[in-house]
């Protein structure tokens, strides 16, 4: 007589959603620590004094989620300090969701379709976990420690005076939290949007052809952007010999550079300007246009790039073939019985709103400044911290005060975006007609 086989049962299926919503938050939190603390080392944030790296590394995955961290201190009632930095290193936040991404994904393998209160309750039980992990995360993103004023004198006249600054820098809690959320959210979405893998709900399965193609095309000109980044960054440090800081900038900011050449390509503009010597990895052309006469707003465009180099003007048409190409990667993907009309306009929304995204992270917003009595004081400690917590290529000398802003001027970007999209989502549908789409048969050659 056979005897029944005992099966060793798993974690009952709440204990597992809890467990599969924690490995989806370390992935991304592993991911992100992995690449900030390697192009944090490489920037040379590991020579701060007093220990500060973990709180730099934690500062950085704080800014990566869209957080902020304000920079603050003094010295008595004779010194100040004030810095804010928003400037998101998008390469890490880009290693973060898509690690988030393929772990929540991969919980879900194996299925077409997945209820509506399946999906809430996973996206719910991660988000509180998130909360959690930002929570611990600003507490972990303050430091503060004794900047030197320089040479035997200064120390000797400073101490008598009560004129040793204490700098400090902490991740501001409510927008790293709040933000944060946010943040998760829309990768969440984004990850429903581009990939075919996640299963939806029954009563959005019929509308999954109307985004997932072109928001999948989309996602791969992104990449090649970062791609082609990627291959220029190590060029130059080839060529220029600054291998550390070079891929320091790789792995902070490299989508915050090659993303932006997409909008410039398209027509889109950016308005900033640059005072003082803030350690940000901007190239010298960008940086060029930026320094605007007396401090004025600069506009930063194909137009004023071009003044610096004729080498910009190859961002339009490379924004242009990238785009052609993805468009009819699109309609590949669609069934023939999608109307050519019906490619122009989902391609012209997904264009637009990817233009509007890129804009939206792109931004940056960093001040700072050390005075005692009203008179700037030069420090470079402070300007170590500032230059590592960014990704900076080269650390300030001085902090004097100074400021960096990047703004796209979204209300003329988002409807040019629309209607590259819209003249490339035609033409991709007319090429795609001559080649056998997804799913199709070959013809019976009979």
């Amino acid at each position: 007589m056979q005897q029944p086989t005992t099966r060793v049962a798993g974690p009952p299926g709440a204990v597992r959603g809890w467990l599969e919503a924690l490995a989806v938050v370390l992935a991304g939190l592993v991911a992100m620590a992995a690449v900030a603390a390697l192009g944090l080392w490489l920037a040379g944030a590991d020579d701060l004094p007093d220990g500060g790296f973990p709180a730099v590394l934690a500062a950085t995955l704080a800014l990566a989620v869209g957080g902020t961290v304000r920079l603050d201190g003094g010295a008595g009632d004779f010194a100040a300090v004030g810095a804010g930095i928003s400037a998101m290193p998008l390469s890490v936040s880009v290693a973060g969701a898509v690690a988030m991404a393929e772990v929540f994904l991969r919980g879900l393998r194996f299925r077409a379709v997945a209820s509506g209160g399946e999906l809430l309750g996973r996206i719910g039980r991660t988000l509180l976990l998130w909360a959690l992990a930002l929570v611990l995360l600003t507490l972990g993103a303050r430091h503060s420690f004794v900047v030197p004023l320089g040479g035997d004198l200064a120390e000797s006249i400073g101490g008598a005076l009560g004129l040793t600054p204490e700098v400090g820098f902490h991740a501001d809690g409510p927008t790293t939290v709040g933000i944060g959320l946010a943040w998760l959210l829309l990768v969440l979405a984004l990850t429903f949007a581009v990939s075919r893998r996640a299963p939806l709900p029954p009563a959005l399965v019929r509308h999954q052809l109307a985004v997932r193609p072109a928001a999948s095309a989309l996602w791969l000109v992104l990449l090649a952007y970062l791609a082609i980044g990627a291959v220029a960054g190590v060029l130059t440090a080839i060529v220029h010999g600054d291998a550390r800081q070079t891929l320091a900038v790789v792995l902070l900011a490299l989508p915050n550079l090659a993303w932006p050449a997409f909008g410039l390509g398209l027509g889109a503009e950016w308005h900033g300007r640059l005072v003082g010597t803030l350690g940000l990895p901007v190239p010298k052309a960008l940086s060029a246009v930026l320094r605007a006469p007396e401090g004025g707003q600069a506009t930063v465009d194909l137009g004023t790039l071009a003044e610096q180099g004729a080498a910009s003007w190859w961002l339009l048409p490379l924004a242009a073939v990238l785009l052609l190409a993805a468009a009819f990667l699109a309609a590949r993907s669609a069934p023939r019985t999608v109307l050519l009309r019906q490619h122009a306009v989902r391609f012209a929304v997904a264009t637009a709103v990817t233009v509007l995204l890129v804009g939206l992270w792109s931004r940056v917003d960093a001040a700072y400044g050390l005075s005692v009595l009203g008179v700037g004081l030069g420090q470079g400690g402070l300007g170590d911290l500032l230059g590592a917590v960014l990704g900076a290529e080269n650390p300030l000398a001085a902090l004097g005060g100074g400021s960096l802003t990047l703004r796209p001027v979204l209300w003329t970007a988002v409807p040019l975006a629309a209607g590259w999209g819209l003249l490339t989502g035609a033409l991709g549908a007319l090429l795609a007609t001559r080649v056998r789409h997804r799913g199709e048969l070959p013809a019976d050659p009979r």
